[in-house]
């Protein structure tokens, strides 16, 4: 074989199989939304947290893009040492939307006190996000069950 042939077969086989087994998965890209969006709020990132959310965003309790923003704000204004425990249960996935149900617990301090600012050890807080596809990337479309503090 000659060193063309040679590359002609890496181009055209091999590297569409490489590429293939090294692209991540619609379930990965939303895990790792998951565990992005938690390290965000985690850190009381607003721009990060905001990042994971689509401006097309609404929920059950009226809130929009623009009023999820200002009220992360707040949250993260009146709240300190923000810690976040989930487990990501039933997921699915069609085309270019997905519903992913989330156990979570937040643990945080408000003033000086500290403990659960949503769930409780036994009895985590049940939520539904529904999610967009854009592009390559998933967005936070809605959320039903998450309590509001406002």
């Amino acid at each position: 074989m000659s060193r063309k042939a040679i590359i002609l077969l890496f181009i055209f086989i091999i590297a569409p199989v490489i590429f293939y087994f090294l692209w991540p998965s619609d379930e990965s890209r939303i895990r790792k939304l998951v565990k992005d969006g938690a390290a965000a709020v985690e850190n009381e990132n607003i721009n990060d947290v905001m990042s994971k959310v689509s401006f097309n965003y609404s929920d059950d309790h009226g809130l929009n893009y623009l009023y999820l923003k200002e009220e992360m704000k707040g949250i993260f204004q009146r709240m300190d040492h923000i810690m976040i425990e989930y487990e990501i249960g039933d997921m699915e996935i069609k085309d270019k939307a997905a519903t992913v149900v989330v156990d979570i617990r937040v643990i945080a301090t408000y003033g000086q006190d500290t403990g659960y600012f949503m769930g409780d050890a036994a009895d985590p807080v049940e939520v539904l996000f529904t999610l967009e596809k854009v592009r390559t990337k998933w967005l936070v479309r809605s959320t039903t069950g998450l309590p509001v503090y406002y």
